[in-house]
């Protein structure tokens, strides 16, 4: 397994930026999210405590950096390195080539992103173009006018349709605040993720506060996700939480409140969850012995996996995944 230190990262290359490239604006520091809110980024649903790591990249810092160790807030807001949860393409190209052998995590462009999007909106829609349109050079154009007609609710359809990003990664399929070609920052009118698109048609039709609010809220509660590497699930979950906040400051021209922002934090924590795509289970955990002694060497707990839950938002109950996927078959 990858082990991320200090040995291995001064073997390994940066990689090569585009010179307009804001990693200050793509690399979200946990220590500077409120504590309540990365709470409730780091929880789990399904097991009722914090998201696993669940992956041995990040050991050398210690045993409870291991695979089967929780993520605190402890060990990534105060650790000495605010670095240590980085985005694929901040990583050194070794470790990018490591994870990608041993976890099999690939890198994908932001233009097939859009062209595979595009492709689902074109069978949604029953024609092509709908959102943008894209280049020989892999770019795009977003469309000048609105996506549905004024005055039609059909857009009411397009929000609640359920949408699932399967082994996300870091959700460049959900949401898309930078083109992870070249780390560019993507305008808000020109982002390609479908809860993007979603978030773009709201924006066309609701100019009120309120209202514009409890549409994000259904269309955040109709947008999934599953990962099974928590530092790439936590990023994912970063950037659904951020790309809120980028559409409530373009439209509002303020920042929401920390209310609404829990809010959607508690949206996103049951919709972009942690599982074994494999097995439609958590990762095996382990948790620290409560009753141990001085005496005692078998210190952590072992946890056995379990089936992953999700919320049935429009029954406001929580619900297995595998059931849901069985009913879809």
């Amino acid at each position: 397994m990858a082990v991320l230190d200090q040995k291995n990262i001064k073997k390994c290359k940066i990689p090569e930026m585009d010179a307009n490239c804001d990693i200050a604006a793509i690399d979200i520091i946990e220590r500077d999210l409120h504590k309540d809110i990365l709470d409730i980024l780091l929880q789990d649903k399904s097991t009722g405590r914090n998201i696993l790591w669940a992956c041995d990249d990040y050991s050398g810092y210690g045993c409870k950096y291991k695979s089967g160790c929780q993520i605190t807030r402890d060990l990534i807001a105060r650790h000495k390195n605010k670095n240590l949860i980085q985005p694929r393409i901040l990583k050194e190209k070794c470790y990018q080539k490591e994870r990608t052998r041993t976890h099999a995590e690939v890198f994908t462009p932001s233009w097939i992103c859009n062209e595979m999007n595009n492709y689902c909106d074109e069978e949604w829609f029953g024609r092509s173009n709908v959102f943008n349109n894209v280049n020989d050079d892999h770019t795009w154009l977003a469309t000048n006018e609105p996506i549905f007609p004024s005055g039609s609710n059909q857009w009411h359809k397009y929000v609640l349709s359920k949408r699932l990003e399967i082994t996300c990664g870091e959700a460049p399929y959900l949401v898309s605040p930078y083109d992870t070609t070249n780390g560019k920052i993507i305008p808000i009118e020109q982002r390609i993720g479908q809860l993007d698109r979603k978030l773009r048609v709201i924006n066309e039709n609701m100019n009120s506060e309120r209202y514009w609010f409890d549409w994000v809220v259904k269309a955040y509660q109709s947008t999934y996700g599953y990962e099974y590497q928590g530092d790439n699930l936590l990023l994912a979950r970063e950037n659904l939480l951020y790309t809120f906040i980028d559409n409530y400051k373009f439209k509002f021209g303020s920042e929401p409140n920390i209310q609404k922002q829990k809010k959607i934090a508690q949206i996103i924590a049951w919709n972009i969850w942690q599982m074994d795509g494999l097995s439609d289970c958590t990762p095996t955990g382990t948790i620290d012995n409560p009753n141990r002694n001085l005496f005692d060497t078998t210190e952590l707990q072992t946890t056995l996996s379990m089936p992953c839950s999700i919320m049935d938002w429009e029954n406001n109950r929580p619900v297995y995944f595998k059931d849901i996927k069985k009913d879809q078959e």
